[in-house]
């Protein structure tokens, strides 16, 4: 039998004030969520009226579940494992029957070049688990406002988008929205393995796509 995993007091705080009715809570959490729940339900249905639909189905069904959440996962997770099931059962009637976890098998099994592996952190490592073990080259010659205007930022949006799914899902989450390893692999249910491979994928080829742009200034 799985364990409850105890809550965070924050955490545990706004559960309560959910299940208290309160609705400033209510309204936090649609706030803290909503756009990554409805950019996450793009990837299982066919288009955005059908995804908010599915949104707003999963909204419902958090108040209609919080009584019965056990604290197994995060609230996070919790909430997000709502969605794509619901979003799953929409994209098949729909057709969209293929499995998100299905997808990421095959894209990580899938040949691929990337960068050398050496050019990352390992996923052990103490502060920088994947991360790049030295800026692309040009990178830290630039004076940080031009690393960060809004035409590199414009060019790493571009690079992101241009991914396969699942790679652009992964990246997402983990680089731009800032979601754990664990949460990934729970909410999209995949391996830790294809989560790791998908994830090196996609930053390298984000990181080539930025270093043509740099080396062509």
């Amino acid at each position: 039998m799985t364990s409850t995993l105890p809550a965070n007091t924050d955490e545990q705080r706004l559960i309560d004030s959910l299940r208290a009715g309160d609705q400033a809570a209510f309204e936090t959490l649609i706030e803290r969520y909503h756009n990554q729940l409805l950019r996450l339900a793009m990837f299982y249905v066919t288009n955005h009226a059908v995804a908010e639909d599915v949104v707003q189905e999963t909204w419902l069904g958090v108040l209609q579940g919080l009584a019965r959440f056990e604290g197994r996962s995060s609230l996070k997770t919790w909430i997000f494992r709502i969605l794509t099931n619901r979003a799953r059962t929409r994209g098949q009637r729909e057709g969209r029957s293929v499995p998100f976890s299905d997808l990421a098998v095959a894209e990580a099994g899938a040949g691929e070049t990337g960068v050398d592996a050496d050019q990352f952190w390992p996923a052990d490592h103490s502060s920088s688990a994947n991360g790049w073990v030295s800026l692309p080259r040009n990178w830290n010659e630039l004076p940080e406002d031009r690393l960060l205007s809004r035409e590199t930022l414009a060019r790493v949006q571009a690079a992101i988008a241009a991914l396969p799914p699942t790679q652009r899902e992964v990246i997402t989450l983990r680089d731009v929205e800032g979601w754990s390893a664990q949460e990934v692999c729970n909410v999209l249910e995949i391996t830790e393995t294809n989560q790791r491979v998908l994830l090196h994928r996609a930053r390298a080829k984000v990181r080539r796509e930025v270093e043509h742009y740099l080396n062509a200034e």
